[in-house]
């Protein structure tokens, strides 16, 4: 559980159920907070996590981020270019005019990737692609329109205009005959609600993500971490920005005549 507007971690446990959350409410009691304050949650889509909220949050409201939503278009996206790949090589390989196989790898980059970040060859790929009439191009274009979606409803920051915006592109996908959009808008349309908070309250998980980043590589460079309680301790080290801790016993080294350092304990 994390803070997102100081940026801080509050609770860290094992599991990835609904105990979790009931964990993180029982903490939170012991430590002088009350769960009923808490307003407001962004998460990513797990059905556990959501009723772990509704058990021990009772008046938080929750809201799905761009960055999940996003992150799942994209993997729709993938499960289509992989699965055309696989069942219409040649098709794919005649709609860009050319065999080479970093071609092909420079289409499945562009296609993950912003317009603006293109390489050369990416952009040569790109080109051939919205100019023909893969179900890939349908999917890319799925995927933009989404975004779209979401840039929109962040400039208008109104709830009816990104509700009408997200139903238009459910109802494209939908229609698209592509099986891992038609899933994703099923999903989005159980979670419709939330999925419209997402979008209008600019909070977002991409920050989680990075931190989780960072602690994969403290745990590489401790070549794993013998218990998870010793994880879990890092990981408040780290990230909770804990007051009150035992001050430093080494000072700054201080240089010496011959250019070695020297450290001191206080």
């Amino acid at each position: 559980m994390h803070d997102l507007e100081s940026k801080r971690l509050l609770f860290a446990c094992q599991g990835r159920d609904h105990q979790s959350v009931l964990d993180f409410a029982a903490d939170l009691k012991a430590h002088g907070g009350d769960p009923v304050q808490i307003e407001h949650v962004c998460q990513d889509m797990s059905a556990a996590y959501a009723k772990g909220v509704a058990l021990a949050l009772p008046n938080a409201q929750i809201s799905y981020d761009r960055f999940h939503v996003i992150a799942m278009a994209n993997e729709a996206m993938d499960g289509v270019r992989r699965q055309e790949m696989s069942t219409q090589p040649q098709a794919v390989k005649e709609a860009l005019g050319d065999n080479d196989r970093k071609l092909l790898k420079s289409l499945a980059w562009g296609m993950r990737r912003n317009p603006g970040d293109w390489s050369a060859k990416q952009t040569h790929a790109m080109h051939w692609l919205q100019r023909s009439t893969l179900k890939s191009a349908r999917a890319w274009r799925l995927k933009m329109a989404l975004r779209a979606v979401y840039a929109s409803a962040a400039a208008g920051n109104d709830r009816e205009h990104a509700g009408k915006g997200l139903k238009d592109w459910l109802s494209w996908a939908r229609r698209s005959r592509l099986e891992p959009f038609r899933k994703l808008a099923k999903t989005l349309s159980e979670r419709f609600d939330a999925v419209v908070r997402g979008m209008l309250d600019k909070r977002s998980n991409a920050y989680v993500e990075a931190m989780n980043g960072l602690l994969q590589q403290a745990k590489r460079a401790a070549r794993g971490f013998r218990t998870a309680s010793n994880f879990i301790a890092i990981a408040y080290l780290r990230m909770s920005r804990l007051k009150h801790l035992p001050a430093n016993p080494l000072q700054p080294a201080l240089p010496q005549t011959d250019g070695r350092l020297l450290h001191r304990c206080l």
